[in-house]
């Protein structure tokens, strides 16, 4: 599960990077801004839910 959480982490940040890019790069006069972070937000949207559901089926758990 680390290396899944990890991994989403590392492609929310490359999506970033890559909307940043796309600013300086195009001027913001282009939609592959829009295209990157659409991207982070379903890496971030599903991250989100992997997480609740590990915690739901108790693959997650707290420590009390």
């Amino acid at each position: 599960m680390k290396f899944i959480v990890i991994l989403f982490i590392v492609l929310i940040l490359a999506s970033l990077g890559s909307a940043l890019y796309f600013l300086v790069r195009d001027k913001g006069r282009s939609d592959r801004i829009a295209k990157a972070l659409t991207w982070r937000v379903i890496f971030s949207i599903t991250l989100f839910a992997l997480l609740m559901l590990g915690f739901h089926f108790g693959i997650i758990t707290t420590k009390l």
